[in-house]
């Protein structure tokens, strides 16, 4: 029988400030904790463990999903509502040499403030905007879900507008403030991402929020729904602005791209790309920009099939906020609130940004001295 409680668990997750919670036969739990796996000082988890926590936490649906394929997804909030003590978690349930595992991802109860997650000052004209489509992208755990929460509750705190967003699973959850909020979750509330979204139209919605935009027929929903008068947010895996683009584009049929690239012209307000740092200078994470504001310059690029000139047009749109992810990592690491070696890892041109921190006569090594010492 297992003496492993869940809740105890979560309770050092949320203490910890931990960003995840792994589970699984063979290892102590495992927290990740500003980048690093550390384990708990607590015995190594055995199938009959893992089996108990998982069923602990998991709705019946997901559990069915775990048996069918293999693997399952949801979310679920925990504790009493004291921010202190409360967090939601979105949960992976998965099936590993024949046993279960687990990774919870904690989502803090706490929406961050617009203003003091450093985006570049034109963002919140650019949200305020009646239709179009923005695009915050970036690998997983880069906080692009952090991101759209602040938008949303900015939106929500000062705009009367129906937002609806359509997630998988809901992580942030959203009050009626200024606005109504409408949140469908993936499987409770609705089918498919693209099944959701035609749908949406028909809601009087004036925001539409797209968790993620995976496939085709959801990719061409929300152009659509961009081009006929609506703001439509959404996210991409990917890590440039230019690339962005080029991902959009080849998700359709080559006889289809021509017309694709004329409607994102005109459809594209902006694109955000982040990645997510530990700080050098203090405990806890940062984030890195690239952004990308559609001028009729940038417009006209897309619309020519020329986004390898995106980049130059990013650099010399200073004044729209714009900024390439290397510029923007480079200002961390110079001012002393990220690493070297991180700031190269999430580089788009690693080779030059380390020639530039040799040209000041500084050096790149500190992770070999770290796992040296440990």
């Amino acid at each position: 029988m297992s003496t492993m409680r869940i809740d105890r668990l979560l309770d050092t997750v949320i203490s910890q400030e931990a960003s995840d919670l792994h589970l699984t036969v063979g290892k102590p739990p495992t927290v990740r904790m500003s980048g690093k796996l550390i384990e708990l000082k607590t015995k190594a988890l055995e199938p009959d463990d893992t089996m108990a926590l998982m069923k602990a936490i998991s709705p019946e649906r997901a559990q069915n999903e775990l048996q069918e394929t293999g693997s399952g997804d949801f979310g679920f909030a925990y504790g009493d509502g004291d921010p202190k003590k409360s967090a939601r978690f979105r949960v992976a349930i998965f099936k590993q040499r024949g046993c279960v595992a687990l990774v919870l991802r904690r989502i803090p109860t706490m929406l961050l403030d617009i203003d003091k997650i450093g985006l570049p000052a034109i963002v919140k004209d650019l949200i305020r905007r009646p239709r179009g489509l923005f695009l915050v992208t970036g690998p997983t755990g880069s906080g692009k879900t952090t991101t759209l929460a602040s938008m949303i509750d900015y939106i929500n705190t000062n705009l009367d507008r129906h937002i609806i967003t359509v997630e998988d699973p809901i992580e942030y959850t959203h009050e009626h403030k200024k606005s109504i909020v409408n949140q469908r979750e993936i499987h409770v509330d609705a089918p498919s991402f693209s099944e959701s979204l035609r749908r949406a139209l028909r809601q009087d919605p004036d925001i539409i929020l797209v968790g993620e935009m995976r496939d085709l027929e959801t990719i061409e929903n929300a152009i659509t729904a961009a081009e006929t008068g609506h703001l439509v947010f959404g996210t991409l895996h990917t890590n440039s602005a230019s690339g962005t683009i080029n991902r959009l584009i080849d998700a359709f049929p080559t006889n289809q791209q021509q017309q694709v690239r004329a409607q994102l012209s005109t459809a594209l307000i902006a694109v955000l790309c982040q990645q997510l740092l530990k700080r050098a200078d203090v405990k806890g994470m940062c984030a890195a920009y690239e952004f990308m504001v559609v001028t009729p310059a940038i417009a006209n690029l897309i619309r020519e099939a020329q986004s390898y000139k995106i980049d130059s047009a990013i650099q010399t749109g200073k004044k729209f906020g714009m900024k390439l992810l290397d510029d923007y990592l480079w200002e961390l690491y110079d001012a002393g609130k990220i690493h070297a070696e991180d700031m190269i890892d999430r580089a788009r041109n690693p080779e030059a940004l380390t020639e530039k921190v040799h040209r000041t006569g500084r050096k790149v090594g500190r992770q070999e001295l770290d796992e040296s010492a440990t």
